[in-house]
């Protein structure tokens, strides 16, 4: 049977309602029309989903309702806006960072919630920090210079 849940998403109280084992991705999507994170495996193995909770790059795809009481999430759309893209997102435009683009909810999400806590981090770092982030076209190198471009923009 559905319940309400209030769910605090790119900083708005927002009242959704789920199944109870349904997955915090889902209600992004289609309860509330934000199509950053992205249904990719349904594992949490691709990190195409990826949103930011609690200031943690997290899996939105096995990310249970039920644990997001009182969380914080931050979806692709809670960034930056076109006006004022994150710094994140300015250097994957800067650096020409997407290809086919599924893969960069995912990648810009990791990486701004990596620079938040490690903000002038190794290119091992960033490399080590996006490694469970799966890109199938080839843009590894292009991804990685822009988070370091960010880093060095204040990310």
């Amino acid at each position: 049977m559905p319940q309400q849940v209030t769910l605090n998403v790119n900083g708005e109280d927002r009242l959704v309602e789920v199944e109870p084992d349904s997955m915090l991705l889902y209600a992004l999507r289609d309860n509330l029309g934000l199509h950053g994170p992205k249904f990719g495996c349904g594992l949490g193995e691709c990190g195409a989903c990826t949103v930011i909770m609690n200031g943690f790059a997290t899996r939105s795809c096995v990310m249970p309702m039920a644990a997001t009481k009182g969380a914080k999430i931050v979806t692709l759309e809670g960034l930056g806006t076109i006006e004022k893209p994150h710094p994140v997102q300015k250097a994957f435009i800067e650096e020409q960072a997407a290809q086919c683009g599924y893969c960069i909810n995912g990648m810009i999400m990791t990486a701004a919630a990596f620079l938040a806590r490690e903000p002038h981090p190794s290119r091992e770092g960033i490399i080590e920090a996006l490694n469970a982030n799966l890109c199938r076209c080839g843009t590894h190198m292009r991804i990685v210079r822009a988070v370091e471009r960010a880093s060095h923009e204040g990310a």
